[in-house]
């Protein structure tokens, strides 16, 4: 007997170590929202956006951040410039401290390191899937610029990596900071009141219920000076096609706006994907000009014709979303005719008004919001629904106004410049958003759903483009 008791006081002694041991596994991965406990890992920062989530302090953030890239890094040093202007400045003067490590080992040494708890991701589109993928499988939580795939390939790896962060207890979040833009936030409102704007259209691939399309430019002045882009960015199996990135932020919008609060799942709800694209050409001299190179790397030669780099840049994009047809289009251009800039334009086809965003010369490239009758809807009925809808608004946000234009049926939904904050500021937005969900543990399962159908649309809009050719 006493035998059999001592071997239960050893079990029970051994299912304390364990529960101990458990708890303390628990522990690590526990966020209570006190000060400086999120601990920043920064990996390979090829990106500026990397450092624009620190251009404010934010208390729940410690100041200590480590940072892991490959030695000779151009991002490397273009983000530790931006970081040390941030704590240099007169205003608001960060106080950040960089741990750096730089090697060709450097993330198998972060994983080993496991010094922080949140890994920022912002660079080269190439391998970033597979960093996510060893963050998540180390344990530790991870905050992603996009694109998070770029290829079929990385699909699947993020849904590996989707998988595991479950089971790791650890989240897995994309950077989409287009939803923090005021505009974006009033027509989400819109769209889903649904006495306004009734239900989305059906649509068809030539006419679709939603259709967006965006032009960039390689080359830009800021402040005078070039914008220096890294030469990789010129590479499509590293930076990635336009349809694989720039339309990560289209369809998330669409999701977010058209579909709220809905779990899109790419096997059930996402079908009839087409897609097709198309080069800009770009010249030694406008290369250098962009990135002071003075040669194609060897990385670029194959896409090299005639001494022309032929970037596949552009393309269009169509699918359904249960059973609405959406299109979408994506054009990179070298650079701006003077004067000029990025545009934009988009609409949205509701059964009782339709939606129309456009960002060009006419409105000096700022982006302003539309709404128009639907033909066949009665003026004053439309006039009613729309003031009502705009006096909701108002409850949250005073300074929104409407005001008719000359086209008949058609108003400007007034939100001053004054109050629209300005897309840098955004980012700082996102990272409390998902510091939020490591304290509360609600985010929502919609935006795990929603981001695998999201790069299951891109990649095999990829895919199919390169069948077309």
């Amino acid at each position: 007997m006493k035998q059999y008791l001592k071997i239960v006081a050893i079990g029970m002694m051994l299912l304390s170590c364990v529960q101990k041991n458990n708890n303390a596994t628990k522990e690590e991965t526990i966020f209570t929202g006190e000060m400086g406990e999120i601990q920043l890992i920064v990996v390979a920062p090829g990106h500026f956006h990397a450092n624009l989530l620190q251009k404010s302090s934010m208390p729940q953030v410690n100041d200590s951040v480590f940072v892991y890239a490959p030695a000779e890094d151009a991002g490397l040093k273009q983000y530790l410039s931006a970081i040390e202007s941030f704590n240099q400045r007169d205003k608001d003067p960060t106080n950040w401290q960089t741990i750096v490590y730089t090697g060709g080992d450097f993330l198998n040494k972060m994983v080993t390191d496991k010094k922080g708890n949140v890994v920022i991701l912002a660079g080269n589109n190439k391998e970033k899937t597979g960093y996510i993928l060893s963050a998540v499988d180390a344990g530790l939580n991870v905050l992603s610029d996009k694109p998070m795939a770029i290829k079929r390939e990385d699909f699947h790896l993020l849904q590996e990596a989707y998988a595991n962060a479950e089971a790791h207890n650890v989240l897995l979040y994309d950077m989409m900071t287009e939803r923090y833009d005021l505009l974006n936030i009033i027509e989400k409102k819109l769209i889903n009141n649904q006495d306004f704007f009734g239900e989305l259209q059906t649509g068809t691939p030539e006419d679709p219920a939603v259709y967006m399309e965006s032009v960039h430019h390689f080359y830009k002045e800021v402040s005078g000076a070039p914008l220096i882009r890294p030469a990789w960015y010129y590479d499509v199996e590293q930076q990635g096609e336009g349809i694989a990135d720039v339309t990560t932020h289209l369809i998330d919008l669409l999701f977010w706006k058209c579909f709220s609060n809905q779990s899109i799942e790419y096997i059930r709800d996402i079908g009839n994907i087409s897609s097709t694209h198309w080069p800009t050409e770009i010249t030694l001299a406008q290369f250098t000009k962009s990135t002071g190179e003075t040669s194609f790397p060897d990385y670029l030669q194959k896409y090299l014709d005639n001494s022309i780099l032929k970037v596949y840049a552009n393309g269009t994009v169509n699918f359904d979303v249960k059973n609405r047809a959406i299109g979408l289009k994506v054009i990179w251009n070298w650079q701006a005719p003077e004067g000029s800039g990025d545009t934009f334009r988009s609409v949205v086809q509701g059964t009782k008004a339709i939606l129309k965003t456009v960002q060009d010369k006419e409105h000096n490239f700022i982006k302003q919001l539309y709404v128009q009758k639907p033909e066949g809807l009665d003026e004053n009925k439309f006039s009613d629904s729309m003031r009502k809808a705009i006096k909701k608004i108002q409850t949250t946000y005073p300074f929104v106004s409407v005001l008719p234009t000359s086209t008949k049926g058609e108003y400007l939904i007034n939100i001053p410049e004054v109050n629209r904050e300005g897309h840098e500021s955004h980012f700082k937005q996102v990272a409390e958003s998902f510091f939020n969900f490591l304290v509360n543990r609600d985010m929502p399962e919609w935006e795990r759903a929603n981001t695998l159908a999201k790069y299951y649309i891109t990649t095999k809009a990829v895919e199919i483009a390169k069948e077309r050719n």
